[in-house]
């Protein structure tokens, strides 16, 4: 039996914005992710949100890392695509699919020159449909993918000889990534209600 110092450490990290429409795809994930499934003590489940360079700090501890993202790939809206190790673009030539933030390639990049580079690399990133709507939820073609992206992360973990444990129940919402106010439900249902038309 293995115990922590001889398994693999991982990261599950979901990155974005959920105040800036389908940026916030990879924080709704992650958010999901850890709602529904626990999993052993060598994998942390991060939301990563706007840290940009900070999260430099998480990878120095990482051997394998899953990192949910929109990403501009020029793709359909909601197209799901799984990247792994070199597939990633790890500097900062790469297209950004922002400019408020700083992109996850900066901070590989970073991390590469620091010498804690993961060894293992998977993106799991969602074409976006629209990161101009301020304060407004996922679309629906965005939100379609979190299940699926929750999927391949399974299959991953699986490989790595850290598989996701299905909780007997979901997560209450006080013991979820974020608080009650900006989790799923009480954010992005509510403020998808308050938009309709009145009558």
């Amino acid at each position: 039996m293995h115990n922590r110092k001889d398994k693999q450490r991982i990261l599950v990290l979901g990155i974005g914005n959920i105040l800036w429409g389908d940026e916030g795809f990879g924080v709704r994930v992650v958010e999901e992710f850890h709602r529904r499934y626990a999993v052993d003590e060598n994998v942390t489940v991060l939301d990563g949100g706007t840290q940009g360079l900070y999260l430099v700090g998480f990878l120095e501890h990482t051997d394998c890392l899953i990192v949910f993202d929109a990403i501009d790939y020029g793709l359909p809206p909601g197209q799901l695509e799984l990247l792994q190790d070199d597939e990633v673009p790890r500097f900062t030539g790469a297209k950004k699919i922002s400019l408020h933030q700083t992109g996850f390639q900066e901070v590989l990049s970073a991390a590469d020159l620091l010498g804690h580079r993961p060894r293992e690399l998977a993106l799991i990133g969602c074409q976006p449909l629209d990161l101009e709507n301020w304060g407004g939820p996922l679309t629906q073609p965005v939100r379609a993918q979190i299940a699926p992206a929750i999927e391949m992360a399974c299959k991953l973990l699986a490989q790595w000889d850290s598989p996701a444990k299905p909780r007997s129940e979901p997560l209450p919402a006080s013991k979820r990534l974020l608080g009650n106010n900006i989790d799923h439900a009480n954010y992005e249902i509510r403020d998808a209600a308050d938009l309709e038309p009145c009558d």
